[in-house]
């Protein structure tokens, strides 16, 4: 038996990009980084930055391209892989790509707390608010 998860908290690197199969599937594809600190060897404090192309599927799809942004901070689980790619000069370079199983927008869009019509939307269900969260209509999100 495996098993691969990962679990991301970061904030996006592009806005979102929202496209279909042709099947019809909501496919939603961004960038996002994660922050670190570490001392270097001198001593001092520097931060270590890791890249990330996430691709998320369906109804998450459709809502991380309604409320996400660039630089917005956001909460991902999901399968991570590494591919492998040959760049324009000939250098062989690394992506690590994780295919979202689920999404949690953090913090408001205006420095408020996290509305729970988003939590309700990120939530793998996808339609009901969180417990002893209040129901909320589109026009109640605070941006």
């Amino acid at each position: 038996m495996s098993f691969n998860k990962v679990i991301l908290v970061g904030n996006l690197g592009r806005d979102p990009e929202l496209r279909y199969t042709p099947q019809g599937t909501p496919v939603c594809s961004f960038s996002m980084a994660t922050n670190e600190r570490r001392k270097d060897k001198s001593g001092e404090m520097q931060d270590q930055t890791t890249w990330f192309k996430v691709t998320l599927w369906n109804r998450q799809a459709e809502t991380a391209a309604q409320y996400l942004q660039k630089g917005r901070p956001v909460y991902i689980e999901g399968r991570l892989r590494v591919e492998e790619y040959t760049d324009r000069d000939g250098k062989q370079r690394h992506s690590l790509e994780v295919n979202a199983t689920d999404m949690q927008f953090i913090g408001g869009g205006r420095g408020e707390g996290e509305a729970p019509a988003e939590r309700a939307a990120a939530a793998p269900g996808g339609s009901a608010p969180a417990a002893g969260q209040p129901d909320m209509a589109d026009d109640d999100i605070p941006f």
